[in-house]
């Protein structure tokens, strides 16, 4: 049998499937994203640089609405934000959900309706609550007992506020144990096991001032399996069917979180959106029946899901190095920008792009340029074996939790973000610059 090499960087159905819909081959060795070529980009705003496919977010976006036609969306801002994604997600009819008070000002600022946000916090800061009750936030999710006098306070005895409760359903799932959120053992929530999410709702009631509307939870993240949101769903109205019966209580709301896990490397799973939605609707539906309760409306809150497989990471080779059996490829980014491989240990895909190779296939660790050992992008992965100074790698699926969790880290700066669509780049987020990181630093 003869075995034929497909050339390394020359793409094929499968190898495109984590990227962008709108991902083609215009010319030899290039791919462009929104119509627009990546070697382009490179070449116009410099390296590293993101790109964001503008219609790649919003198709997902409307994936979820025709998906859950009966929820709420609240986009989980946490996995990336800016203006123009704000803008994004009002246009499509999500809400969002967001985590602190820079998260919600840019958000209102922008223009986005602040009775469709959510704020969510373990440990929410006077500024936190301030600024939610000064826009008007539509949703306050209390994680902890001491949040319930002071948000009461910070209310006033005339004021109003619409409250969730976060509460834990002893549910272990996600991709790695820092990103499991649904446990007793974590820093989220108030568990239901143990009777502390009851005692705490008791509580709540007890302030007038607080409009229990509903119970929230979230599991975790990277979850690939439908059965988890089930045992969730089972659990939470079960705590709805006791709190109806100790206090006549009737709660109007459920939030199922987010946490859908997506595919970073061609074969790898992703979580099943229509199937989750048709099981948690026929799971909840029968739980309510069970417990005499009527269906509570549901919200979800994607972050990941809707812009992480938009979103591709640009980068220049810097060094190659071959070290006893080991060939590293050095990138003019790392962890700075992208922190994920070093907290969880996620793996990616980079592509050789700007010029097709005939080498074979060889197996390299793509690594970043700063002082550390665990600064890696890319474990064990294959580049074209001639990959060398100054070629062009594209890392997809980079649009959650890279940018978002950038730091300063060896002041660098943080790498600017540009959004495609139909043939046209613009800028939407610009380069940190040296005098940004001056003009911060104020003491001699």
């Amino acid at each position: 049998m003869t075995t034929v090499h497909v050339p390394a960087s020359r793409p094929t159905a499968a190898d495109l499937s984590v990227w962008p819909a709108s991902t083609t081959e215009p010319a030899r060795g290039d791919l462009a994203v929104g119509g627009v070529p990546l070697t382009e980009i490179a070449d116009r705003f410099s390296t590293p640089v993101y790109v964001l496919d503008e219609a790649e977010v919003r198709e997902r976006c409307r994936t979820y609405r025709d998906a859950f036609p009966e929820a709420d969306i609240l986009y989980a801002a946490k996995a990336f934000l800016c203006r123009a994604m704000v803008h994004w997600i009002d246009e499509e009819g999500l809400g969002l959900d967001v985590c602190s008070a820079g998260e919600l000002e840019l958000a209102v600022t922008t223009g986005f309706p602040p009775d469709r946000i959510v704020l969510h916090g373990n440990a929410k800061s006077p500024r936190d609550l301030d600024t939610a009750l000064r826009l008007g936030v539509g949703r306050i999710v209390i994680d902890s007992p001491s949040e319930i006098a002071r948000l009461a306070a910070a209310v006033g005895p005339d004021g109003h506020q619409k409250v969730m409760v976060r509460v834990v359903p002893g549910i272990s799932a996600g991709g790695h144990a820092k990103i499991r959120t649904g446990t007793d053992d974590q820093k989220f929530g108030l568990p239901i096991a143990d009777g502390y999410a009851q005692h705490a709702i008791a509580r709540i009631l007890g302030q007038p001032q607080l409009r229990l509307t509903g119970l929230h939870c979230h599991l975790g993240s990277q979850i690939t399996s439908v059965k988890p949101y089930l045992v969730a769903v089972r659990r939470v109205v079960g705590l709805m069917m006791r709190l109806h019966e100790q206090h006549g209580l009737v709660l109007p709301e459920l939030d199922l979180g987010g946490g859908h896990g997506i595919a970073y490397r061609p074969g790898e799973p992703a979580l099943d959106l229509t199937t989750l939605a048709g099981r948690v609707r026929a799971e909840l539906a029968d739980a309510c029946a069970t417990a005499g309760l009527p269906v509570p409306r549901l919200v979800i809150e994607p972050g990941r899901a809707v812009v992480g497989p938009a979103g591709v990471a640009l980068y220049r080779v810097l060094a190659v190095k071959h070290t006893g059996r080991h060939v590293f490829v050095a990138v003019d980014g790392g962890m700075s920008d992208n922190p994920r491989p070093a907290l969880y240990g996620v793996r990616y895909a980079p592509r050789l792009v700007g010029r097709r190779s005939t080498a074979a296939p060889a197996g390299v660790t793509v690594v970043g340029r700063h002082c550390e050992a665990g600064d890696v992008l890319a474990s064990d992965v294959e580049l074209p074996g001639d990959v060398r100074p100054g070629d062009l790698l594209a890392v997809p699926v980079a649009g959650a939790y890279q940018l978002a969790m950038a730091s300063g880290y060896n002041l660098v700066g943080r790498p600017p973000l540009v959004a495609v669509r139909d043939g046209r780049a613009r800028l939407l987020v610009r380069r940190e610059s040296l005098e940004d990181i001056r003009r911060r630093d104020v003491g001699l």
